[in-house]
């Protein structure tokens, strides 16, 4: 079993890797003790956000519920042959991690499966589904059994999520409007998208943001560091959004270039050895 175990982790980490190097490149500055278990949680996700963002010739309604269904009797059994449900289950059982958490973040994903819309409730919904309970599971793994550390970070984990969903919605605008016909963000209308709307969104992102920095100041030294540069990477991104007009938005992915990246780890470290973080 632990050379399964090995190479069911091993998928995860190059999931992550593929996916995003910006997330896989800040795992890589959590303490070792933490990365594998990182990389569980991210392989998951990731996996069944695929299926409902891309899987667009197959029938993703029958697939998320089979996947859903899997990922839970590998949780209950302990085991899985698909290893990317037997590395998450590896985490979710050696972390407690509460299950309520992965019904929360499918039923985010099945929400995408059919909403093209939200209103204020639906958005909330969603965003606490698919990106404040990510924070969540990870905060399970910082905390390691410190059930009152995590109840005290816990607000401050679903700002950082919230915050880094609702920039992705910013920066995947094209993509989510003209191509998945979604619209996440509630009674804004895209075809009339103004720079009045726009500040209003990123008012809430910013109060997101400092609600999340105030977090992880208090976070195991561990995870800190980590954290904080994929902090810094996001709040990097969302600065340039708010330098781009809303037409802007609409018709360009904004991206960070890897030297900006390679700036704000450098600064990142510099603050960490002077033990400013």
């Amino acid at each position: 079993m632990p050379l399964f175990h090995k190479v069911s982790q091993l998928c995860s980490r190059i999931t992550t890797e593929e996916y995003s190097t910006s997330f896989a490149s800040a795992i890589r500055l959590l303490h070792n003790d933490l990365r594998i278990p990182i990389y569980n949680i991210y392989g998951l996700v990731r996996f069944a956000d695929e299926i409902v963002d891309t899987f667009h010739q197959h029938d993703k309604e029958i697939l998320l519920k089979e996947f859903k269904a899997a990922t839970f009797e590998a949780i209950e059994r302990k085991v899985s042959l698909n290893p990317i449900l037997h590395s998450f289950q590896l985490t979710v059982n050696q972390y407690n991690i509460s299950h309520d958490l992965v019904e929360a973040f499918f039923r985010s994903m099945e929400m995408d499966l059919h909403k093209q819309a939200y209103d204020e409730k639906q958005y909330n919904d969603y965003i606490y589904g698919s990106a404040e309970v990510v924070g969540l599971m990870c905060l399970f793994v910082f905390c390691d059994g410190d059930k009152e550390l995590y109840a005290k970070l816990k607000p401050s984990a679903q700002s950082l999520g919230a915050a880094f969903q609702k920039v992705n919605f910013l920066r995947d605008l094209k993509a989510d409007y003209h191509s998945l016909n979604r619209t996440y963000f509630p009674g804004v209308d895209f075809s009339n998208f103004n720079r009045h709307t726009k500040a209003q969104i990123e008012e809430d992102i910013a109060t997101d943001f400092q609600h999340a920095y105030e977090g992880i100041l208090m976070l195991p030294w561990k995870a800190r560091f980590g954290v904080y540069v994929a902090y810094k990477y996001y709040l990097s991104l969302f600065k340039k959004i708010r330098k781009t007009q809303p037409s802007q938005i609409l018709e360009t992915r904004i991206r960070i270039p890897n030297y900006h990246k390679a700036m704000i780890l450098v600064r990142a470290g510099v603050k960490n050895q002077l033990k400013l973080i």
